[in-house]
């Protein structure tokens, strides 16, 4: 028997003790040492560096004095980087675990001198099961900084914009820079979406042609992995609606004009995700139909075949029966199966059953049961 591998999704454990002090820093054993990658830009010019401590921040600020600076930290293996950048920006300490800490939900949250956002990053692996990490960014006036749990690279695109210096994401601050992140991320569930959507109709196919439990399982197994994306998207929507409503001046009125179109993809995310899990919840109840009716055509081929035997065998047991037509006086025991001593009456039971058949099977067509076998 094949034995399936359950679908799994990655979902981040929250890490410490219960009754743990509030803004208390916890690294995962396993979490990946940071590597920085700093981009300071401006309309002329863009300028980068990489390394793997604060010092490559601090440089990058002293050369860069009148820019906006990217600094992403892929990697959060670092504890005293943690700090020291908590320490030299004024960042507060729940900030700061809900960075390190990553079973995070999507939010947004405004504080004195700067805003905090979180997402969650989703990819399907080698093994098709959906991985969920968490990126967070820090936005100050002239500087974001964006936090990632391992060293995958998935803003090539934003990247290549920053390079080639086109439109507003050199001009337009640190805000648009975390909106252009966001709507990277939001793009990525679109991506995730449409392989899933070739999945399902291929799934739907295999149900129509050769239909077997196989399909059940991956059916849910989809549906699981909707789940998941489910519990990503609907709580960023609510976090880039509280960025397009928030009076923080880091959020510029033209990045919300770019939000509001952000907002749009969540809202066309949750519609596919909602109409994909019915589409599987459809899938999985047709299967069950399929094989309820394929057990009623079964049981009904069963009941016509047992109906036509049962006058037979009614008659074959009537003969069967072991009463003598003579007594042990030898005298003719006149009540007793005068058919026995019949000629040919073994023929004559043989044609009668015969007959039978015949007229319930023109009986059971003429009421179309063959039809629908």
């Amino acid at each position: 028997m094949e034995i399936r591998k359950k679908s799994r999704i990655n979902f981040p454990k929250k890490l410490g003790n219960v009754g743990d002090s509030p803004g208390m820093i916890r690294i995962s054993e396993n979490a990946m040492k940071p590597i920085i990658n700093v981009y300071s830009y401006n309309e002329q010019e863009l300028v980068c560096s990489e390394g793997n401590d604060l010092g490559v921040i601090l440089d990058q600020f002293k050369k860069c004095d009148n820019h906006t600076h990217w600094i992403q930290i892929n990697g959060l293996g670092d504890i005293k980087l943690i700090e020291s950048i908590g320490d030299h920006l004024k960042i507060n300490p729940l900030v700061l675990e809900d960075i390190t800490s990553c079973h995070q939900r999507p939010k947004f949250e405004e504080y004195e001198h700067y805003v905090f956002a979180v997402s969650r990053i989703l990819h399907l692996n080698d093994d098709k099961e959906l991985v969920n990490a968490q990126f967070s960014a820090i936005v100050k006036k002239n500087l974001i900084i964006s936090f990632e749990e391992d060293h995958e690279e998935r803003f090539e695109a934003v990247k290549s914009r920053l390079k080639g210096g086109k439109g507003a994401i050199r001009t337009a601050g640190p805000g648009y820079m975390c909106y252009a992140l966001t709507d990277t991320i939001i793009d990525k569930y679109f991506v995730i979406l449409a392989e899933m959507g070739d999945y399902l109709d291929a799934t739907e196919d295999r149900l129509y042609d050769k239909a077997d439990k196989s399909i059940m399982y991956d059916a849910q197994h989809l549906k699981r992995k909707l789940i998941g994306l489910r519990r990503a998207s609907w709580p960023e929507r609510d976090k880039v609606n509280d960025m397009i409503r928030t009076d923080s001046p880091l959020i510029t009125p033209e990045v919300k004009t770019y939000l509001r179109d952000a907002y749009d993809h969540c809202i066309q995310i949750m519609d596919l995700i909602e109409s994909y899990k019915e589409i599987t919840s459809s899938i999985i109840d047709l299967y069950l139909s399929m094989v309820s009716n394929r057990m009623n055509e079964i049981m009904k081929v069963l009941t016509i075949i047992s109906v036509i035997f049962i006058p037979l065998t009614f008659i074959a047991g009537i003969y069967g029966m072991n009463f003598s037509r003579q007594g042990a006086d030898g005298k003719v025991i006149p009540d007793n199966m005068p058919e026995l001593y019949w000629n040919h009456g073994y023929i004559y039971a043989l044609v009668l059953m015969g007959v039978i058949a015949v007229v319930q099977l023109y009986v059971f067509w003429k009421k179309g049961w063959f039809n629908r076998l």
